[in-house]
């Protein structure tokens, strides 16, 4: 596999959690080709939590990256700008060289400040959704999603949306048993897509309360199976009403959404790993026919299972984004 640059911007006041997940997902792994470097405008970087981050290179080092990330989750809401005019230049560089430019929470404060969402579709943390809007009327903010790929600029909401949007990056670059390989290593949740609702406003079930997270793993574990509404709640020990209404508060989507999306993971994991037929891997996951397969495929994925497979399956050379 050919190497791919990962740079992380470090800016003053930065989250450290928010700078952490880029480097554990993207850090160096034998079956993955990504090379990682940190870099700040200079000396050790401040961060909000009293201690400094120490930096390998200046802003030209975003100059040799694949994939630029800039941080954020700022103490105080969003970064304080504006930023140095250097870190602004190189990212407004590195996107026209044709570099894949990402941020996490409110690091699209960032990017919105060197204009690279103008005219596109950006998402930050959900408090900061109005400021962004009003600061940056070019941007398209989306509210409620856990994270936006608009190609060669991504952008994720809240921090924990960041360990989503990294992965996805994966995902894209290196199929879904790569990166589901590295959410098991670092205990993330099942990958969520990103249309999911960032914020939902019931609290989380406490322990003696009846939460839906046990009945996701056994639904996790038979998506091969029939799983209707009726069963799950019935697995839930809830009406039919009351399941569909905390399912909806814990996870932020329905349960038909929740299983196509979990069904076609397990589809392009059988793809890359297996040699199965495509109408095994549909009913393996559950879609049923090939037909059913290479519908939500298109829908899903702008592509098809074959072509899919020819990408991934082979272990192909990586590409860079």
């Amino acid at each position: 596999m050919s190497v791919h640059r990962v740079a992380v911007l470090a800016l003053a006041g930065m989250a450290p959690l928010d700078l952490a997940i880029p480097l554990q997902i993207f850090g160096p792994r034998p079956e993955t080709p990504y090379e990682l470097r940190v870099c700040g405008p200079g000396g050790p970087v401040p961060t909000a939590h009293g201690f400094a981050m120490a930096v390998t290179s200046g802003p030209e080092g975003l100059e040799t990256a694949d994939t630029v990330i800039v941080p954020g989750g700022f103490e105080q809401g969003p970064p304080p700008g504006p930023f140095p005019p250097e870190v602004l230049d190189a990212l407004v560089t590195a996107h026209a060289r044709g570099r894949r430019v990402v941020s996490i929470c409110t690091g699209a404060f960032v990017l919105a400040q060197a204009g690279l969402l103008d005219g596109r579709h950006a998402t930050t943390h959900w408090r900061y959704t109005d400021r962004l809007e009003r600061e940056h009327p070019a941007v398209h903010v989306d509210r409620d999603v856990l994270y936006v790929d608009e190609g060669s600029v991504l952008t994720s909401a809240g921090m924990c949306c960041g360990i989503d949007l990294c992965l996805h990056i994966v995902r894209r670059d290196l199929g879904a048993a790569v990166a589901n390989q590295i959410a098991r290593g670092i205990l993330a949740a099942p990958h969520r897509e990103g249309g999911q609702a960032q914020f939902v406003p019931a609290p989380v079930a406490d322990r003696g309360e009846s939460a839906l997270a046990g009945t996701r793993a056994w639904a996790l574990e038979r998506l091969g199976e029939a799983l209707t509404v009726p069963r799950l709640a019935r697995h839930a020990g809830m009406s039919e009403r009351t399941f569909m209404r905390r399912f909806v508060e814990e996870t932020g989507t329905t349960p038909l959404r929740w299983l196509v999306g979990a069904r076609l993971g397990l589809a392009r994991e059988l793809l890359e790993t297996t040699d199965r037929s495509i109408d095994v891997v549909a009913r393996d996951c559950g879609l049923g026919s090939a037909a059913n397969l290479r519908l939500h495929f298109r829908r899903a994925l702008d592509t098809t299972p074959t072509a899919y497979r020819r990408t991934f399956g082979s272990r192909a050379p990586y590409a860079h984004a």
